[in-house]
C-alpha cells in the first residue's frame, strides 16, 4: 500500500462560503509541512515539539504574505482519526481562502486527498474494520432518528464484534480439521464431531437471524415505501398533499389527473416514509394512463406498505354522498382487494376510507372482520393522527432499543447469505460424513464470505468500491 504512505489534504467541511472551513492533512509529513507555514501568534512554537491534541492560534503564511489567521490542531499517531499523524487548520469560510491554503501545500509536496482515502488509512492502519469504515458513510447520510442510530450502533462495532466471534470460533474447528489431513495416514480424529455439530447447528441459526435483520434493518436505514392505490378520484393525491402538508400533487375532479407516480418523504416518529401517489387503477382510457397503471404495478411489487385508499361512499348508502352505493363498484374494489392481498401476502395493506365528511352513516357494506378500517378525511385533515400511528406500528423499531444487531448494508447481506449457504453445506457434509479435505473446502468459504465483511480479507476492487462513495475529506 506505498500509495497511501504519503501526505494528503483536502477539505473536510461542505465547500463554500460560511461561517468556518477545516482543512484537513494525515500522513508521516503532516505536521512538519503546517509548522514551515505556520507562525504562533504569541510564542515561537514549534509545532512538531507541542503535546497531542493540542490547538494553537496564529498564522498561515506563503514567504511574507498572511494567508489567513487559523488555529491548527494537533493530533500525532497512532492517538488520531486515520493512525497517523494528522492536523486540522479552521481557517476562515472564504472559498479563496480556503484555495490559496490548499493550493500552498500542494505546491509543496502534499497531495490532494481522493474520495474517503482518510477513512480508508483508518481501516489499514487498524483503527477501524471495514464495517465502522461503511457506518461513517451511513452515519453522515443519515437524515432520520433511526438511520442515525443504525450507523452509530454499527460504528461502535457491535455488528463486527459477532462476526469475529463466529469467525473466530469457526477458525478454531477448521485449525483441527485441517490437522487432521496433515495426520491423515495415521487416521486420528482432532476435531470433536458432536462438538462440531452443534456449532454448526448455532453459527447457522445465528448468521439466518443476520440475514432476515435485513428486512428490518434496510427499511430503518432507507425509509419506508408506502404505495397510496385506489380508483381514480378517490382522493390519493390529497392524501398525498395533506401528509406533505404541500401542494406536491395536482388535484382535480377529473378522473385520471395523477398519470405517474409522485413520490416524497416524511419522518414520523424518527422513521423516514416514502409516499408514492400513483395512478388510479382503472381501465385505461388511453396510452398514457396504461402506461401510469404499469408504473403502479410496478410501485406496489416495491413497496413494503400499501395504503389501498376507497371513497366512503363508495360502501355506505349514506344520503349524503353524491353517488350512491353501487354493488358492482363494491364488488370490483373487493376484488382487486383480494387480488393484491393474494398476490402480495407479505405486504401490510392498510384499508384507508376517505371522504368521511360525506356521509353521516358508517354502514359499510364490507367485511370489517377480515380489514382494519382506518377512517379520515384528506380533505378536512382528520383521521391523519390514527393512520400514522398505524404507519409507525408496522416497523420493528423495537430492535434498536434493545440493541440488537441489524443488518442494513446490502454487501454484507450478501455475504452473510454466503456464509449462511456454505455453513449449510458443512452440515450437509456431517451429516453424511463426508471426508474432512471436503468438509474443509465449505469451511474456507464461510470463512472468506466473514472476513470480507469485516475486512481481514479485501481485494483492491473491493476497497475502491466501498470508499469511491465517500465525500472527499472524510
Amino acid at each position: 500500500m506505498k500509495q497511501y504512505q504519503d501526505t494528503i489534504i483536502a477539505l473536510a467541511t461542505p465547500a463554500g462560503s460560511g461561517a468556518i472551513g477545516i482543512i484537513r492533512l494525515s500522513g508521516s509529513n503532516a505536521i512538519a509541512i503546517v509548522n514551515r507555514f505556520f507562525q504562533s501568534k504569541y510564542h515561537n512554537k514549534d509545532l512538531q515539539k507541542v503535546p497531542t491534541h493540542s490547538i494553537h492560534l496564529g498564522y498561515i503564511k506563503d514567504k511574507d504574505r498572511i494567508l489567513d489567521e487559523v488555529l491548527v490542531s494537533i493530533f500525532k499517531n497512532p492517538n488520531s482519526y486515520t493512525g497517523e499523524d494528522v492536523v486540522e487548520i479552521s481557517v476562515h469560510g472564504s472559498s479563496y481562502i480556503q484555495r490559496q491554503i490548499i493550493q500552498l501545500f500542494i505546491k509543496n509536496g502534499i497531495r490532494h486527498a481522493k474520495a474517503g482515502e482518510f477513512t480508508l488509512r483508518a481501516f489499514l492502519n487498524g483503527k477501524m474494520d471495514l464495517t465502522q469504515a461503511e457506518a461513517v458513510a451511513d452515519l453522515i447520510a443519515s437524515d432520520s432518528e433511526t438511520s442515525h442510530r443504525l450507523a452509530l450502533q454499527q460504528m461502535r462495532g457491535g455488528f463486527s464484534s459477532e462476526i469475529k466471534k463466529l469467525r473466530n470460533e469457526l477458525i478454531h474447528f477448521a485449525s483441527l480439521m485441517e490437522l487432521e489431513l496433515d495426520f491423515a495416514e495415521e487416521d486420528v480424529e482432532f476435531a470433536d464431531r458432536r462438538q462440531f455439530k452443534n456449532l454448526v447447528q448455532r453459527l447457522k441459526l445465528t448468521l439466518k437471524h443476520l440475514v432476515d435483520s435485513f428486512a428490518t434493518g434496510n427499511v430503518l436505514k432507507e425509509g419506508v415505501p408506502v404505495a397510496i392505490i385506489g380508483e381514480p378520484n378517490v382522493g390519493k393525491s390529497t392524501l398525498l398533499n395533506t401528509l406533505l402538508n404541500e401542494e406536491r400533487a395536482i388535484v382535480s375532479d377529473i378522473a385520471g389527473t395523477t398519470r405517474d407516480v409522485i413520490e416524497d418523504e416524511l419522518v414520523l416518529d424518527g422513521i423516514r416514509f416514502r409516499f408514492i401517489d400513483t395512478a388510479g387503477i382503472r381501465e385505461a382510457q388511453d396510452k398514457i394512463e396504461q402506461i401510469g397503471i404499469r408504473k403502479t404495478y410496478e410501485k406496489i411489487e416495491e413497496a413494503k406498505v400499501i395504503i389501498f385508499l376507497i371513497d366512503a361512499c363508495t360502501l355506505s348508502k349514506s344520503a349524503g354522498c353524491h353517488q350512491p352505493l353501487h354493488q358492482q363498484v363494491l364488488q370490483k374494489f373487493e376484488a382487486e382487494l383480494q387480488n393484491i392481498a393474494q398476490k402480495y401476502p407479505q405486504k401490510n395493506i392498510l384499508i384507508v376510507i376517505n371522504k368521511v365528511d360525506k356521509i353521516d352513516q358508517k354502514d359499510y357494506q364490507i367485511d370489517t372482520d377480515t380489514y382494519q378500517l382506518i377512517e379520515i378525511s384528506a380533505k378536512y385533515k382528520t383521521g391523519l393522527k390514527s393512520l400514522k400511528n398505524e404507519l409507525i406500528s408496522l416497523v420493528n423499531k423495537g430492535v434498536l432499543d434493545q440493541n440488537e444487531v441489524v443488518v442494513s448494508n446490502a454487501r454484507h447481506y450478501q455475504a452473510l447469505n454466503d456464509a449462511l449457504q456454505s455453513i449449510v453445506q458443512v452440515e450437509n457434509g456431517l451429516n453424511t460424513n463426508l471426508s474432512g479435505d471436503l468438509l474443509s473446502i465449505d469451511i474456507r468459504a464461510a470463512l472468506h464470505s466473514l472476513g470480507e465483511i469485516t475486512g481481514e480479507i479485501t481485494t483492491d476492487d473491493l476497497l475502491d468500491n466501498i470508499f469511491r462513495n465517500f465525500c472527499i475529506g472524510k
